[in-house]
């Protein structure tokens, strides 16, 4: 199964927050009155405290730095981190407004907290995505009656892979440029993937009377292919609608550029569900031996190293 891959800035800002929170933690602990007298205020009668504090800071910056090695995953590191972030400035708020602390002390709250809200709740929300995605497409059940499915030529989805290993390919719609890449991927390296014994199966939004003169361009007719408009297949596999990143980001405008006008593509007329994402699955005996969930429309895979099942630990 996919194991999840976040972006890369999800790692550049927890690195970067580690690199602050241990800096942080060092300031405090090795220097405990400066913050004091910076903000007009008389050095704490027990710096040990203030100390502390600052120790308490640098391990939640250990904590991000070992949470940037998979965001999506160690994402309970990230939302302790958030409501410290969160209830901080909150705090600070209460005790300035009773006099307590001088406003120009809650400068440190920018630093250490605000600016890294925005990507910190960022990172939990691609989390939460992906941890929906997994809980979905872990279900037996709902893939096992997703497989039921049958293909132009009768057989069902289950019953392909019980003869070869499969690699199932769910395409975006057919006027999208990536989709009109992707197929010509296929086609391309259709020879290659053969080799490695597998067959390939699509999963498409289109009537059949739409898809099949359009695979026909691309020596594709004769694949076995299920058409599912309501994206029902999608669903189950854990494909799900993409984000406006994932979409309309820099990434997919200059892949666009590059799949729709330099090698000549194209793009057509809107045809199923736009906001839907693709998905790579290779399959043998009803069960998913390796899987490419696309971050991006415009994500390339290599279908044929997906297709390597030497490389498959047993």
């Amino acid at each position: 199964m996919n194991t999840g891959k976040a972006s890369p800035w999800m790692k550049t800002a927890l690195r970067l927050a580690a690199v602050y929170n241990i800096g942080f933690g060092l300031w405090a602990v090795f220097f405990p009155a400066m913050m004091f007298e910076w903000a007009g205020l008389a050095p704490p009668n027990y710096p040990e405290l203030w100390q502390c504090i600052g120790m308490i800071v640098g391990v939640y910056g250990v904590g991000y730095w070992i949470a940037a090695s998979n965001p999506l995953v160690h994402w309970p590191i990230v939302l302790v981190g958030f409501l410290g972030k969160l209830f901080g400035p909150i705090g600070f708020w209460k005790a300035a407004a009773a006099g307590t602390l001088p406003w120009t002390f809650g400068w440190i709250n920018i630093t250490n907290d605000l600016i890294w809200l925005a990507p910190f709740g960022m990172i939990l929300n691609a989390a939460y995505r992906y941890q929906l995605e997994r809980r979905i497409s872990s279900s037996p059940e709902v893939q096992r009656m997703a497989l039921r499915s049958q293909t132009q030529h009768g057989l069902s989805l289950h019953e392909l892979t019980e003869i070869s290993p499969t690699l199932l390919v769910f395409l975006r719609h057919i006027g999208c440029t990536f989709c009109r890449e992707a197929v010509a991927d296929l086609s391309a390296r259709r020879r290659e993937i053969e080799a490695n014994g597998t067959r390939i199966a699509l999963v498409h939004m289109s009537p059949e009377a739409e898809i099949a003169p359009f695979l026909a361009r691309y020596q594709l007719d004769d694949v076995p292919r299920v058409s599912d408009p309501n994206c029902n297949l999608y669903r189950a596999f854990g494909l799900t609608r993409g984000n406006a990143g994932q979409l309309f980001g820099p990434k997919v405008w200059i892949r666009g550029f590059h799949a729709g006008v330099l090698e000549g593509h194209g793009a057509g007329r809107l045809r199923g569900d736009g906001f839907q994402m693709p998905g790579v699955f290779l399959m043998f005996h009803g069960e998913i031996l390796r899987s490419y969930r696309h971050h991006s429309a415009a994500d390339r895979p290599d279908y044929v190293s997906l297709t390597d099942t030497e490389q498959l630990v047993p």
